[in-house]
């Protein structure tokens, strides 16, 4: 391991260049959340690893609460982060303010998680990698911390982010010099991406990355936290306990400030009739996880009594926009039902794509009651609270039914699909595919609130008299 000798404090008022204002933010390829002018990647952390660390040169840059606030009153800030190969979600606010669109990511890539899982990659690939920032003798700290847990990690240099970013030319110098493949940049928000967005073309790493005061974390400052702190971990919890009144004004006071902008950002996009209909949804499954929790206690454990398995059963659905996600229901068959689907396509019950069976071999006789008065479905509930279900809107389906849609169904996935919805109070199994379709895209086109209230009403009747259910 080699170190490369601090030489000259930071100061980032150079202007970023024309072509990076103009630059169109992009996710390298990656499916993409768009926030705020940005699109955020929205993939797992394995994905986007293997995104920044695929052939070709990019640079990556953070975006949490506290620069979403900066960018909203520094447009070269935003100009660097818009320019930037990716954009990560990280932390909480930035997704609440997904939600609030009706969206959620897949995972939160804070740089706390995400960083020393990419340099483990790294390492594994034999890249190697330089560490520029934070005061002096941190950056060394953390090279020694890091090279301790992985031992194959290549850290060909370091450089302090005071006397040593002074003198622009000699860093970039250094950091060539090196041949370093990944360079991690710590000079904090928003010089650490003003600065990689004004020398892209200089750097010679295929990945450049800004990460905020991540390099303090890793060489182990967090000790000084209490035991609590480094328990859980966080590295928010362990800013907070090391610069409290900082950290407080920008968490509690920076958070609710990026939240209000996050809230009228999504009332620009939605309109007041999408907000209120996020508040409906929030307001009644929530007041009915409440209300219900006695009743889930007792389903679960019939479910678990009658047959072996778990009560909960998870199952891949297609949401908005085509989105995959995990659907929650009461398992109401046996627990190799998912095997034998095949077996059963042929005794469908509905006409068209969706597979309905009114006599299922597959249904337990617990499931049998559930089903008859939809109780299986409460659990999407959870969904619901999540952003990923509405309470009123189509039924989620299946991939393997989506990829057999005809071009006038894809409509059902305009909008979040819903615990309940036209086709439930008109008959459920008793509706045609192409009836259903019909029903869901009336109520795409012309959803209201009163409308969704009413299909609420009468969904307490479908599930009193059970009509249709199987």
């Amino acid at each position: 391991m080699t170190f490369s000798l601090p030489s000259a404090a930071f100061t980032a008022s150079a202007p970023v260049s024309a072509a990076v204002s103009a630059a169109a933010p992009r996710s390298a390829g990656l499916p993409a959340i768009r926030l705020f002018g940005l699109d955020l990647v929205d993939a797992s952390a394995d994905a986007a690893i293997a995104a920044m660390l695929a052939p070709g040169r990019r640079r990556v840059a953070f975006l949490n609460a506290h620069c979403g606030n900066v960018a909203a009153h520094d447009p070269a800030y935003a100009a660097a982060l818009a320019s930037a190969d990716l954009v990560l979600p990280d932390g909480i606010g930035v997704e609440l303010a997904a939600r609030m669109q009706g969206q959620s990511f897949t995972a939160n890539l804070n740089g706390t998680d995400l960083v020393p899982a990419l340099l483990h990659e790294a390492a594994l690939r034999g890249l190697s990698v330089f560490l520029f920032g934070a005061a002096p003798g941190v950056a060394e700290a953390a090279a020694a911390a890091l090279t301790r847990r992985m031992s194959d990690l290549r850290i060909v240099g370091t450089r302090d982010g005071y006397e040593g970013a002074r003198d622009s030319a000699a860093a970039i110098a250094a950091i060539n010099a090196s041949g370093a493949d990944l360079l991690i940049v710590a000079l904090g928000v928003p010089a650490q991406d003003l600065w990689l967005a004004e020398h892209a073309e200089r750097l010679a790493p295929r990945l450049t990355l800004g990460v905020g005061a991540l390099i303090d974390f890793l060489a182990g400052r967090q000790r000084r936290a209490p035991a609590l702190v480094r328990r859980v971990r966080a590295e928010w919890v362990w800013r907070l306990a090391m610069e409290p009144r900082r950290m407080a004004r920008r968490y509690l006071a920076g958070n609710p400030v990026f939240l209000a902008r996050a809230a009228t950002e999504a009332l620009r996009l939605r309109g007041a009739i999408g907000v209120q209909r996020r508040l409906l949804d929030l307001a009644v499954a929530g007041g009915a996880l409440l209300l219900l929790a006695p009743l889930f206690a007792l389903i679960a454990l019939a479910i678990r009594l009658e047959s072996r398995g778990p009560a909960l059963f998870r199952q891949t659905r297609i949401g908005r926009d085509g989105r995959p996600f995990t659907v929650f229901k009461f398992r109401s068959m046996h627990a190799d039902a998912e095997a034998r689907r095949d077996a059963f396509l042929a005794s469908s019950d509905r006409a068209g794509i969706c597979f309905k069976a009114r006599h299922d071999p597959r249904v337990t006789c617990v499931g049998r009651v559930l089903r008859r008065f939809s109780l299986d479905e409460l659990p999407q509930v959870f969904n619901v609270l999540r952003g990923e279900m509405s309470i009123v809107g189509p039924r989620p389906a299946l991939p393997e039914e989506v990829a057999a849609y005809p071009a006038h169904a894809r409509e059902r996935l305009a909008v979040k699909p819903g615990l309940t919805g036209l086709w439930q109070v008109s008959g459920r199994a008793e509706i045609s595919f192409e009836r259903m379709v019909e029903m869901d895209r009336v109520h795409a086109r012309s959803a209201t609130i009163v409308l969704d209230l009413v299909v609420i009403a009468l969904t307490f009747r479908a599930l009193v008299t059970g009509r249709g259910a199987c």
